[in-house]
């Protein structure tokens, strides 16, 4: 007679342990992979929806009204809420509209964890909580418009996403004197893509639009790397002690790109949600307007929000975006 041997019960546990374990380990990584592919396709849809709105509008300034005291405090403030009632819901289906100071309501987390996860902030509430530099930076408010401190309102899509709108009714067009980005901004979207359920982070399920110019408007939705490229090897330049800024993006990673010169604008608008550097000089865009080491690419300042044109052999800061 032959005799079988069987599994005893210790060896069975064992191996259910280890089993329980490896997938302990496992699973947490495979979600949260899940998680970032749906939210990539989640924002590319919402861009593609939001650009195709605006671009029905014949204009994106003058909505609503924004008025100050003699002391800089609002009197007088609708023009958030106005945009959405009476421009945006015309073009784009939405569920639910809340005003400032109810932005809850619209399912907005009261706190988010700004690019990267590092730190949590609360979620700005105004204009100048995006970025102060919007109604201070030098000469900012010259030529076809200005930078209002307008309050944020909110409304909710059919689609359950929550969006936070900055409005900015006195935005010019592309074709003003300056190159300042601050009244070429007219609207910035924050968004989250599942109201207030976590992880509220930017770069997951948080983002941000920013709609530029009041005419021929243009739409971007950058979605930045975490980290800078530092300045001593991000020279825009062909020369060959120098890395090409063109480049970087794929030698950090292979899904980078640089962001052109509107999508590294709305970087600056953004400034507080991804922790961009404050005190740099400025930031590469990949809009290049004339070729080789004496040509010309647009750069973003963001000392003050000036958009100039630099020889691009001289050296800037790389914030990388996701294609």
């Amino acid at each position: 007679m032959k005799k079988f041997r069987g599994f005893t019960l210790a060896e069975i546990l064992i191996t259910l342990a280890i089993i329980g374990i490896v997938a302990a380990i496992t699973l947490p990584s495979l979600l949260v992979n899940v998680n970032e592919k749906a939210w990539d396709a989640q924002k590319k849809a919402l861009h593609a929806r939001m650009a195709q709105a605006i671009g029905q509008m014949n204009t994106l300034g003058g909505y609503g009204t924004y008025t100050e005291n003699e002391e800089g405090t609002a009197t007088e403030d609708t023009a958030a809420e106005s945009f959405i009632l009476d421009a945006l819901s015309k073009v784009y289906k939405i569920n639910n509209v809340c005003g400032p100071d109810k932005l809850s309501a619209c399912g907005v987390p009261s706190k988010i964890a700004i690019l990267g996860g590092e730190a949590e902030i609360n979620f700005p509430t105004k204009m100048s909580e995006l970025n102060e530099k919007l109604l201070n930076g030098y000469n900012a408010l010259n030529d076809e418009g200005s930078v209002a401190d307008t309050k944020a309102a909110a409304f909710e899509t059919v689609n359950g996403e929550s969006i936070a709108v900055f409005y900015n009714p006195l935005c010019g067009s592309d074709t003003s004197v300056n190159h300042y980005v601050q009244n070429k901004m007219c609207v910035n979207f924050v968004y989250d893509l599942n109201g207030a359920e976590g992880p509220n982070e930017v770069g997951k399920d948080v983002g941000f639009m920013t709609a530029f110019y009041n005419k021929n408007s243009v739409v971007v939705a950058p979605v930045p790397y975490y980290m800078n490229y530092k300045s001593a090897v991000a020279q825009y330049s062909d020369v060959s002690d120098t890395i090409d800024a063109q480049k970087v993006c794929k030698i950090m990673a292979e899904d980078l790109r640089l962001p052109d010169r509107d999508e590294v604008a709305s970087l600056f608008i953004n400034m507080k949600l991804i922790n961009l550097e404050e005190n740099a000089g400025g930031y590469w865009s990949g809009s290049v307007v004339s070729l080789g080491t004496s040509g010309l690419a647009w750069a973003q300042g963001v000392n003050n929000g000036d958009r100039n044109l630099a020889t691009r052999s001289n050296t800037a800061l790389v914030r990388c975006i996701q294609k």
